[in-house]
């Protein structure tokens, strides 16, 4: 089950800020220092905590992953500034998935953005500091500072690079089309991971480590009924969901994709001005649908003039060659990939 927990804070009010019981030296004492952390006394794991701006009343998410076979009450224990706030219990809306593992936010809402971290308990007494992993509360909104600005007009979330993936020609073909991505690694092939680090030093690609597998075991396809590992697809509904908050006041479009497809525009020089032409159509529109379209291997342009000589030795598909697109069957569903406004 993926739940949505909301969580109703007042973090500078005084009835919900105790004194520490001992000296607070510094806020919080342990930090959580990877991308996946587990906690304490659970089979749950947490990601990362983002505060959510879109609404007056400002909400903190908490992005984890959370086993529904050992689903018990948790509670909110932040740290504001150098005060400790009380633990507050949370309120559960759930959508409904089947394997064992699934996404879970955690909502809280509160008056004045005053919280700098938080963590999860599974008891309401919050007894010290001392004990606890703390996330981060990121994309914060401090007293009399404005949001933060614009820094880009795409961001493309990719899902996943497991399984030691090695498609290196097609990988920088799709990116290079791109302006920034944010892509989570499990693992590659070392030609590919050779070119991350490049795109990395580079400020292109933003890779976030994903060691699932220490953790849990991670499906490799979508249906439970044949792969019936804990998470569905290494955790890809967690990565896209952390990427969306992880992009809020900073890209004006999110573009979820995966490794294997690429959304560009024919009509239009880029997908900016696609964009621009179809917020004008939709103003109101927040969610844009993409629908697949497959562009079968085994048929190739036939004058070979994609055929660079400089591409023979790189590993991977050359997607110049393929460009032939298979007439979609109107009789099926065909599956979509979305652009979103995260802000």
């Amino acid at each position: 089950i993926a739940v949505v927990i909301a969580l109703f804070f007042l973090c500078n009010s005084d009835s919900y800020i105790t004194k520490p019981r001992r000296p607070l030296i510094a806020c919080p004492f342990r930090k959580a220092k990877q991308t996946i952390t587990p906690l304490s006394n659970t089979k749950h794991l947490l990601v990362s905590a983002y505060m959510d701006q879109r609404l007056e009343d400002l909400d903190i998410h908490i992005i984890g992953i959370f086993r529904r076979d050992s689903i018990q009450p948790l509670n909110c224990f932040f740290c504001c500034k150098d005060y400790l706030g009380k633990t507050t219990p949370t309120y559960n809306i759930q959508i409904t998935l089947v394997f064992p593992s699934s996404l879970q936010m955690l909502c809280v809402r509160f008056l004045r953005p005053a919280m700098l971290h938080v963590t999860l308990l599974t008891k309401p007494e919050n007894e010290t500091a001392f004990d606890y992993t703390w996330l981060p509360i990121r994309n914060k909104k401090t007293d009399g500072q404005d949001k933060e600005k614009i820094q880009f007009d795409f961001t493309v979330c990719i899902s996943n690079l497991f399984g030691d993936y090695n498609n290196m020609l097609q990988f920088a073909q799709t990116l290079e089309m791109y302006s920034r991505v944010v892509i989570c690694n499990t693992s590659c092939g070392p030609d590919l991971d050779c070119l991350l680090q490049s795109y990395s030093q580079e400020g292109f690609v933003e890779i976030v480590p994903w060691p699932i597998g220490k953790h849990l075991i991670p499906s490799h396809g979508w249906h439970v009924s044949q792969f019936g590992e804990d998470l569905h697809y290494f955790g890809q509904q967690t990565i896209l969901n952390e990427c969306i908050y992880r992009s809020m006041e900073r890209s004006r479009y999110v573009l979820l994709n995966d490794i294997d497809e690429i959304i560009m525009p024919y009509q239009h020089n880029d997908l900016m001005s696609l964009m621009n032409m179809l917020q004008k159509q939709h103003p109101n529109a927040g969610v844009f649908l993409i629908e697949n379209h497959i562009f079968p291997k085994k048929h190739s342009e036939a004058s070979g003039r994609f055929h660079l000589l400089q591409w023979n030795g790189v590993p991977g598909v050359n997607i110049l060659e393929h460009i032939y697109r298979e007439d979609p069957d109107r009789t099926k569903y065909h599956p979509h990939k979305m652009i979103v406004q995260p802000g």
